[in-house]
């Protein structure tokens, strides 16, 4: 039989009949081994220092990726070989900071505990969940002499490098999320598109007109004049559109004013992470996200039936000119691509 009540220490713990005793003593716990910190003064101050150069040497990796980030330029005008060769060093020096910034946290601690804090051995009997008030207000003083024990407080040495070590390593935290770029602002808001502009074929280039598009076909469009800009990538990739073509009656009421003839033309950027939205389901007139499978029906004006993107995909609303051509009406309504905090902004 076993006891979790301390009142029973050094009573009849085990009943058995036959050759074993009729019953056990409690043993207690075995002495305990003193280490050479507890009992030499001496030790026990070099302990501490290596735990501060430990805290210090976290901080010398702190500062090495964050002079590594500032001093390693990434530089695209260098070349493709000579970038890849910036951006394999970059990486060098902010891994090996980190890791010693990680390393020196985490040996200084392990090395704190097993050296200078208390090691003794402890019973600490079940209770009920909630404690007495007595018991509650034990419990805090007990957690006040484990600070106390811990020698956080009396420390200073090993508490300031502590602290040092860890504001300084979140700083490089700050820094890599700079390179994540501004805030899109009205990136997004504004594509390439502009009323009047031809709907050119992607890739292979030129117009298309209304009678090219037969029911069921799709194409990948981009605007006129995309390659002429000043960033065609960045632009392409907000700009890019899918051309579909399906029965009138089928479209909601909601995207006829923004089609023609049936044909319907919607953001290719998803609006969950901003892959491209290249799969048609022509059976269910489904659009399909490969990535994370958002799924938007043409029949409801691409609104999301499935998947975790929260928005229907924006519309350009198009027409024809006078040699039959497929143009944009309008430029997009709203801002493509993933969702964002400004974007109603």
């Amino acid at each position: 039989m076993s006891t979790n009540d301390p009142d029973d220490e050094g009573k009849e713990v085990a009943r058995h009949e036959g050759d074993l005793p009729s019953k056990f003593e409690n043993p207690g716990l075995p002495a305990h081994p003193h280490r050479l910190t507890d009992v030499d003064p001496k030790t026990a101050r070099r302990a501490e220092r290596q735990v501060a150069f430990l805290f210090l040497l976290s901080m010398v990796g702190t500062l090495v990726m964050i002079v590594g980030y500032f001093v390693v330029k990434m530089d695209h005008d260098l070349g493709f070989v000579a970038y890849l060769e910036r951006l394999e060093l970059s990486n060098k020096v902010l891994g090996i900071g980190m890791a010693i910034s990680l390393l020196g946290i985490g040996v200084g601690a392990v090395h704190w505990a097993k050296t200078l804090m208390p090691d003794e051995e402890k019973i600490d009997y079940r209770h009920l969940q909630r404690g007495s008030d007595e018991e509650r207000t034990e419990a805090v003083e007990k957690l006040a002499t484990g600070v106390e024990e811990s020698g956080f407080a009396r420390r200073p040495l090993i508490r300031n490098t502590l602290l040092g070590a860890m504001a300084l390593f979140p700083l490089p935290g700050v820094l890599l999320f700079r390179d994540t770029g501004p805030l899109p602002g009205r990136d997004l808001a504004e594509t390439f598109w502009k009323a009047g502009d031809r709907l050119m074929l992607d890739p292979e280039g030129g117009p298309i007109k209304a009678s090219d598009m037969v029911l069921g076909a799709v194409a990948h469009i981009l605007p006129e004049g995309i390659e002429e800009s000043e960033h065609p990538l960045n632009e392409k990739a907000k700009a890019a559109v899918l051309l579909i073509r399906l029965e009138e009656d089928l479209l909601a009421p909601e995207s006829i004013p923004g089609s023609y003839a049936g044909i319907v033309a919607y953001s290719k950027i998803c609006t969950h992470m901003g892959c491209p939205v290249a799969l048609y389901e022509q059976r269910t007139h489904h659009l399909l996200c490969p990535c994370h499978q958002s799924t938007f029906d043409l029949t409801q004006n691409c609104k999301v039936i499935f998947g975790p993107a929260k928005r229907a995909l924006p519309q350009l609303a198009i027409t024809v000119d006078d040699e039959g051509y497929l143009v944009a009406k309008a430029p997009f309504s709203e801002p493509t691509g993933p969702s964002y905090w400004e974007r109603s902004s």
